[in-house]
């Protein structure tokens, strides 16, 4: 009899929090709905410039900090190898390898080889990609992606401790060639843009 008690008990108490989880829930939607709703246009496109911006930014400093840590492995390991490595997430940009603090000199080289993911074109190609193909020909988005490459090489070069390898210089160069050409190409100009 008292087990059964106990489990009523416990039950009417979980439905209970339940029910007021569910309408607290429901508060911060209806909330967050009015927010979206009161926006303007010009601040919700700010708003979604701003995430697609730190989307990319997060890219190129994962693509730029590993480049650099391979870079650092063939030459010689930098004292700062796990702290540039840390946080990154490569699987988010489609590196499923071994871990580059676990590679030897070869398998360090054979990665930024000219045909190595995190080879100058293919690492150029991987960020101009995501740039161009979510912006399209809307000048403001290729722009605001263009400022978040050039975020995310700064991010990188902070976390590298100065320069970062010719190779990612290289590779930055490559990838905002290609964005620029795009601007271009659609009447824009890319010394408006300021990272």
């Amino acid at each position: 009899m008292q087990v059964s008690l106990n489990s009523s008990i416990l039950t009417t108490i979980s439905e209970k929090t339940q029910t007021k989880q569910d309408t607290l829930l429901n508060k911060n939607n209806e909330e967050k709905l009015k927010e979206f709703s009161s926006m303007s246009a010009k601040e919700l496109s700010n708003s979604y410039f701003l995430q697609f911006q730190a989307q990319i930014s997060a890219q190129t400093t994962s693509n730029s900090s590993a480049q650099s840590a391979l870079s650092g492995v063939i030459s010689g390991v930098p004292s700062n190898l796990s702290e540039i490595l840390s946080g990154l997430d490569l699987s988010s940009i489609g590196y499923n390898g071994t871990a580059i603090d676990k590679l030897n000199v070869d398998e360090a080289s054979a990665l930024v080889s000219e045909e190595g993911f995190f080879g100058i074109t293919n690492t150029a190609q991987r960020l101009s990609g995501f740039v161009l193909s979510f912006a399209g020909d809307d000048l403001e988005k290729l722009q605001a992606g263009r400022e978040g490459i050039l975020r995310g090489f700064n991010e990188a070069q902070k976390a590298w401790g100065g320069n970062l390898p010719e190779i990612s210089q290289k590779t930055i160069d490559k990838t905002l060639s290609s964005i620029d050409e795009k601007i271009a190409s659609l009447g824009g100009n890319v010394l408006n843009v300021s990272a």
